[in-house]
């Protein structure tokens, strides 16, 4: 399973979900979808946008965690 960790990058920031959202240029719904797991792609462009306003890597948002049969 992939997930999307924001919450400790914007933390580490100091940046709130809806101030990420504007300077990406998504809605907070649409980042919210993300966030919460809900999202079944992301655009490169996004992750891209993300990283950059960021100044991460993708792998310090997005996480592989083995599902448990």
């Amino acid at each position: 399973m992939i997930e999307i960790d924001l919450d400790v990058m914007l933390a580490m920031r100091k940046m709130t979900s809806a101030e990420l959202a504007d300077r990406i240029d998504i809605t907070p719904a649409n980042l919210s979808i993300l966030k919460t797991g809900k999202a079944k792609a992301i655009r490169f462009s996004t992750l891209e946008a993300i990283c950059r306003t960021l100044d991460c890597q993708p792998g310090d948002i997005i996480k592989y965690k083995r599902e448990e049969l």
